[in-house]
């Protein structure tokens, strides 16, 4: 019997080896398929948990810029209402002076410029603030997942500090230069419009988009957010350390940033959305009588009630209250909610917290 199954072996001998060989091939692959196979799952689960904590962590930072934003509001009101002050010149005109028309015509200017100020000071907050905690967030994270060492990190907390100080130039110089830009503007818009005048919201619209037209064709509105690199080297010329070397890196990554063509837009849609909504605001004091039966859509509605320009002061003159709200006011929440705002600062962070931006 051996000897027989012996003989068959012998006679199949090939076949035998060739199956052996096909299974054990067989084995083999798929001994490699399930290692590959793992591999990939395993690669596939590593990095959606490092996408998932990458969204976690810019959604956290969103939330950290928008505290930001409201925190910084207080201090830019009371920088705007330092340098435009027309509560003096309201007590001023309560003594019954001589000179009653001059005070009027100076509350005028002061009043639209303070309003309009507030407005592009506001939206340049947002839109600074936005790029300036992407950078940081998307460099802290890198800190946290690439294994750098904790004791060299990429933005340490006194290089955070001094790179976020510069916000200091938009509430201080910057400011000071905008709301001269705008001033002009103002005073060459509404300087000959006669306090006794009526206007409708219609006609105040079109000179607030006289001021834009004028503040907008001047120098780039990114400078009145950040100080340029002179000043800045300036500043540094006692002797630059490591430290002050990542600041002014990071400094002239913001002004990439803010100099790019997107942020112009992203700045030019929150300047839109602002002004729209300083109109709403407005349009609550040119509302029609319940009892008038005038039409309420539209062109009519928009110049159906005319103001005297001297009655539309005191109204244009207390919009900074809602403007640089410190509260998530309608105003503010527009901004900060915007898409274009929320898409850019996705953008900003996805570069920043990316590997290779350490490679530059």
């Amino acid at each position: 019997m051996f000897s027989s199954v012996w003989n068959f072996i012998k006679r199949h001998k090939k076949k035998f080896i060739f199956t052996g060989a096909v299974v054990g091939g067989v084995y083999l692959l798929s001994k490699y398929a399930q290692k590959k196979i793992k591999e990939v799952q395993e690669k596939e689960a590593s990095e959606y948990i490092a996408q998932a904590r990458r969204q976690f962590h810019f959604e956290s930072n969103q939330r950290t810029c928008n505290m930001t934003v409201l925190s910084m509001l207080p201090p830019l009101r009371e920088a705007i209402v330092t340098q435009l002050n027309s509560e003096s010149l309201t007590a001023m005109l309560k003594t019954k002076p001589a000179n009653k028309l001059e005070i009027w015509e100076n509350l005028k200017i002061i009043s639209f410029t303070r309003t309009v100020v507030a407005v592009y000071s506001t939206c340049m907050l947002v839109v600074l603030l936005r790029v300036q905690l992407n950078i940081i967030g998307g460099y802290l994270y890198l800190d946290n997942s690439v294994g750098k060492s904790a004791a060299s990190p990429l933005t340490p907390p006194d290089v955070q500090q001094q790179y976020l100080s510069s916000i200091q130039h938009l509430l201080g110089d910057g400011l000071t230069e905008l709301i001269s830009r705008v001033k002009t503007a103002v005073q060459n818009s509404l300087g000959g419009v006669s306090l006794k005048q009526s206007l409708s919201l219609l006609e105040l619209e079109q000179q607030l988009i006289w001021i834009r037209a004028e503040v907008d064709s001047g120098r780039p509105l990114s400078s009145y957010m950040l100080a340029d690199d002179e000043e800045v080297l300036a500043d540094q010329a006692c002797g630059l350390t490591e430290k002050d070397l990542v600041t002014i890196r990071l400094l002239n990554e913001t002004r990439d940033m803010l100099d790019s063509p997107d942020l112009s837009k992203v700045l030019g849609a929150c300047l839109n959305r602002g002004f729209s909504r300083l109109l709403d605001n407005l349009a609550e004091f040119f509302r029609l009588p319940v009892s008038d039966s005038a039409p309420d859509r539209g062109l009519n509605r928009l110049s159906a009630v005319s103001l005297p320009l001297a009655k539309i002061i005191p109204i244009i003159n207390g919009q900074i209250n809602s403007v640089c709200s410190d509260t998530p006011s309608h105003f503010v929440q527009d901004l900060l909610l915007n898409n274009q705002v929320k898409e850019f600062a996705a953008i900003v962070y996805e570069t920043f917290s990316t590997p290779q931006e350490l490679q530059k």
